[in-house]
């Protein structure tokens, strides 16, 4: 099973849509519009203080 990271080079901000798409196999287009429009503000954050830099 693969680890969950956040990976702040390849992101916009925090780096966590694009390790939840790494992670997920989904697009992390997708999961920056989730997270915007689907109320997911609050969980994207302490996923940002939570995970650790994945590398690059």
């Amino acid at each position: 099973m693969k680890k969950l990271y956040r990976y702040p080079d390849k992101g916009y901000i925090g780096g966590v849509c694009h390790g939840l798409g790494e992670h997920t196999n989904i697009d992390p287009v997708i999961w920056r519009i989730l997270t915007v429009f689907g109320g997911l503000g609050f969980v994207y954050l302490v996923f940002w203080i939570v995970l650790k830099k994945g590398e690059v």
